[in-house]
């Protein structure tokens, strides 16, 4: 099926159906979608130090592609195959720190750069070592302290980054420090993408969130839109928590809750007052997903307060109403629907990229 949602919201209807329910599509989303675009992969503090290792299963259950993120002696991070260039054996295991890297199966030595350093028994073998003996090289993003890389070197990250870089680079994004006992996986069972387009509308907000309808004012929720990403700002009802903007800010003089970035195809980045709650959306098959929401503590004085205040009943909230929609999306009788051009602007944002990526 050839997926198109047209430009004009006023006139579009919505992804068919075929896009959540087919198994191929599904697949065929992997090298499509996420493979050429940029994913999360962790932040530096993982490797802190000279010589730190850190593994990382990209996408775990989904695209499977074992990396791994190195600091070598320069003090410069790099992000490379996890792969033995012999045979293919796994390389690091655990995260650890090391003076080089040697596979455990037959001594095959690189450097923290990827360099092919040594390896034994091959003084007989002709042209080697070449090019194809070092470790792949993974591009390799960095945004404060959060370090994102994609499989394919086609994909600009300023593209799916600077806009958001642009609006909260007055933040003291290094100061951030992540806080596991704030953080927890979720599992949803629906489609990915339908788990993404209810996060791209506010539109539900009075319906499905009594708590968070409480603080912010809907009637100024605004959605704005950028090639690979958009942002939902939600300003706070009077007397409620807010960011305290700096006047180099764009949004200085207003009384920001939140700041709700999406990052095409599956990371969210809500930034309240306390800190940042990074969402990463993990497909694990047509009907299954993992959401991670990973805590990124600023200020602790401001946890517990304003929009970000109780992050896990939100999710429950979303949760339940995904999980009504995954079941009606089977139904013969439903196969597109329409967007309402003041609230949806951001769902149809991303089913038309959904539709250009599958092209």
């Amino acid at each position: 099926m050839k997926f198109d949602v047209h430009p004009d919201i006023a006139k579009a209807k919505t992804i068919h159906t075929d896009f959540y329910l087919s198994s191929a599509h599904f697949e065929e989303g992997k090298e499509k979608i996420f493979a050429s675009t940029w994913q999360f992969i962790g932040d530096t503090d993982q490797v802190k130090e000279v010589g730190w290792t850190t593994p990382v299963n990209l996408l775990e259950e989904h695209l499977n592609e074992p990396i791994v993120i190195t600091r070598d002696e320069n003090k410069t991070i790099h992000c490379l195959s996890n792969v033995c260039t012999h045979r293919g054996n796994i390389l690091v295991e655990r995260a650890c720190k090391l003076n080089d890297i040697r596979c455990r199966y037959h001594g095959r030595r690189f450097k923290l750069d990827g360099t092919f350093h040594s390896m034994p028994e091959f003084k007989e073998v002709e042209n080697f070592p070449t090019s194809d003996d070092h470790l792949k090289h993974l591009p390799l993003h960095q945004m404060g302290k959060w370090l994102f890389t994609s499989l394919s070197n086609k994909s600009n990250p300023q593209h799916f980054f600077a806009d958001m870089q642009n609006r909260i680079g007055w933040m003291p994004l290094e100061q951030f420090h992540f806080r596991p006992d704030l953080s927890k996986d979720y599992q949803v069972d629906a489609h990915w993408a339908l788990y993404c387009e209810n996060y791209l509308e506010g539109f539900h907000i009075p319906f499905i969130h009594a708590g968070l309808n409480s603080i912010i004012d809907y009637g100024n929720y605004t959605t704005e839109l950028y090639r690979y990403s958009n942002l939902q700002l939600a300003l706070a009802k009077e007397g409620d928590i807010t960011f305290d903007l700096p006047p180099s800010s764009v949004d200085y003089g207003k009384q920001v809750a939140a700041y709700y970035f999406w990052v095409f195809p599956n990371m969210m980045f809500n930034f309240y007052p306390w800190g940042l709650s990074i969402n990463i959306i993990r497909p694990l098959s047509i009907n299954k997903t993992r959401v991670s929401f990973l805590s990124y503590v600023w200020d602790e004085n401001k946890l517990r307060q304003g929009a970000g205040a109780n992050l896990d009943e939100v999710e429950k909230e979303d949760e339940e109403v995904v999980h009504q929609v995954q079941k009606g999306i089977r139904s013969r009788f439903y196969q597109h629907g329409r967007y309402s051009v003041k609230r949806e602007m951001g769902t149809h944002h991303f089913h038309r990229l959904l539709a250009e990526f599958m092209q």
